[in-house]
């Protein structure tokens, strides 16, 4: 089966994953969905990831989610950039999530980043999704 948004996708599968209070869910794998899942670790937002392998023999990540006192330390996870409408910023107008509590996620010349990053190297992109 093809995908037609496979960035999206492994946003809904956590997003649902943890509205069902799972340890871990299963998304098929990509070097997209490892640079983003790479910076949700760093931000603290996921425990980790490791790869395997599905039944099919075809790569997957299985994501570890993370809770604090049984709530999702992930409130709210939403793609911007979508395939029928791919959202840019500058490195001035970089979108600010929740007053700098929050997280935008963006693809660089630079590779994958969070949103300070980006500032600090003075770089701006694709905003891929943000995070709160």
């Amino acid at each position: 089966m093809t995908l037609i948004d496979p960035l999206g996708d492994m946003l809904t599968r956590i997003r649902n994953a943890q509205m069902r209070r799972r340890d871990t869910v299963r998304t098929p794998a990509s070097s997209l969905r490892a640079h983003v899942l790479d910076v949700l670790k760093t931000e603290g937002y996921i425990r980790g990831y490791s790869e395997d392998t599905n039944e099919n023999g075809l790569p997957e990540f299985a994501i570890e989610l993370k809770y604090s006192d049984n709530v999702p330390v992930i409130q709210e996870i939403q793609r911007v950039s979508k395939p029928g409408r791919r959202v840019y910023a500058s490195v001035k107008n970089i979108p600010v999530v929740s007053n700098g509590l929050g997280v935008s996620i963006l693809s660089t010349p630079k590779g994958v980043m969070a949103d300070h990053q980006a500032r600090a190297e003075n770089v701006g992109g694709e905003v891929l999704c943000r995070v709160f």
